[in-house]
């Protein structure tokens, strides 16, 4: 749970900023929207086989 106090001075503008940035580094959204619809494990397990293997791709792809 994304919470954040009021700081002395602060905007309630700042304030709110500071919750959007608190719930995305959660990534509560995100979890929100993978939770929208049932994914069976082995697609689950497919799509992180697909992350993983474009990590790798990237992590072996020369700076130029």
């Amino acid at each position: 749970m994304a919470t954040v106090d009021l700081r002395d001075g602060e905007s309630p503008e700042h304030l709110i900023t500071r919750f959007r940035q608190a719930v995305q580094r959660d990534g509560i959204l995100r979890e929100i929207k993978q939770r929208r619809h049932f994914i069976p494990k082995s697609e689950r397990r497919r799509i992180a086989q697909a992350k993983a293997a474009r990590r790798r791709r990237r992590a072996k792809k020369p700076l130029v």
